[in-house]
């Protein structure tokens, strides 16, 4: 019996990760990526280099692949559906073309009943004025913008006035809260009803980028439970195939909040290959691949921290305890804000 081939869009570290996850269940991977020195190539069986809109690169791709999936969400749309027409594309087009869009994806969420912040859309400065009970708020971008880019935080018309925004593009203007904690929850799901969950992680920003993420999560029994239940709606609502995850606010008096869905391995999940009998990047692949479900078991408690720009040099060059794991994602230059690679410490 020949190899099931996997295909990936994108060759970052997520993608680096898939492949590594994939090769060691024996899974044949091709990564298309649109960057010609991206990391995930040193990882995969094979590398195609070219521009998400080239249709002869996508059919190169999508005839050299079974299935095919994606390690980040802003693939275009029709990029997506094109492929979807030759080669199963989990999960499905559909979800992106939900979730690539903010104001889409808080009215679908909404519509499950479940919390978000307060967010309106915004089409023009005037606008803003016009909205200054939802201050101090964070203006985003509707599409693209990740680690922080496209966001900009409003307490009062000044600093509206002082920044200077393209107002050509579409926003979303959401309500700050006043934050105690954030959370994320990474789920898998195979099928109808057949998922794995991992435990909820607790999450610290800094710069507007994860730094820290740790398990256990220290909150109470209702806030993991429905947490967890949230996590669970959403992905069958979605019928999802694949790792999906949610990232949650907790604010100050311990009301849950969904900030937003990424669908696709996450940064905050990193961790889970070193904690758990089945990382998420396995997970993924299985679900992905229609490969057994694995029913998860935590190894040990943990805590992740991402090592961005010109950290990662120390680490390099660094001697790790046994339950240290470094992980170099091996890019070609070091940028600042660029995640670089993380470091997973499992706790006794």
């Amino acid at each position: 019996m020949s190899k099931l081939t996997l295909g990936i869009i994108g060759g970052g570290q997520l993608g680096s990760m898939l492949a590594a996850a994939a090769n060691k269940l024996e899974i044949k991977t091709i990564i298309f990526c649109d960057d010609f020195d991206a990391p995930a190539q040193k990882f995969s069986d094979e590398f195609i280099y070219g521009n998400y809109d080239d249709q002869n690169k996508i059919n190169e791709f999508a005839n050299k692949t079974d299935v095919i999936t994606f390690e980040f969400e802003n693939i275009p749309y029709k990029t997506l559906n094109e492929i979807n027409k030759f080669k199963p594309v989990l999960p499905k087009p559909s979800v992106n073309r939900i979730i690539q869009h903010r104001l889409t994806e808080k009215d679908f969420i909404n519509k499950l009943n479940i919390r978000t912040t307060q967010y309106v859309s915004i089409k023009n400065k005037s606008q803003i004025n016009a909205l200054q009970d939802l201050l101090p708020g964070i203006l985003k971008t509707t599409t693209l913008g990740y680690d922080g880019k496209g966001q900009y935080t409003i307490n009062s018309m000044d600093d509206l006035n002082i920044l200077n925004i393209d107002f050509s593009k579409g926003y979303v203007l959401e309500k700050l809260i006043k934050l105690k904690k954030e959370i994320s929850i990474i789920i898998t799901r195979f099928s109808n009803k057949k998922y794995e969950v991992y435990e909820p992680i607790e999450n610290v920003h800094e710069d507007k980028i994860l730094k820290h993420s740790t398990i256990p999560a220290d909150i109470n029994d209702k806030i993991l439970n429905q947490s967890k239940s949230w996590a669970i709606q959403i992905a069958e609502e979605l019928k999802y195939v694949g790792t999906l995850c949610v990232e949650f606010f907790i604010d100050r008096n311990e009301n849950l909040y969904v900030n937003e869905i990424a669908p696709r391995v996450h940064n905050s999940g990193h961790l889970t290959i070193n904690a758990y009998n089945v990382s998420q990047f396995e997970n993924h692949v299985r679900a992905v691949c229609k490969l057994r479900q694995i029913p998860l078991k935590k190894i040990s408690n943990a805590k992740m921290i991402n090592l961005i720009g010109d950290q990662i040099t120390v680490y390099r060059n660094k001697k790790f305890n046994p339950n240290e794991f470094f992980f170099d994602y091996l890019k070609k230059e070091i940028k600042n804000k660029r995640k670089m690679g993380h470091l997973t410490t499992l706790a006794k």
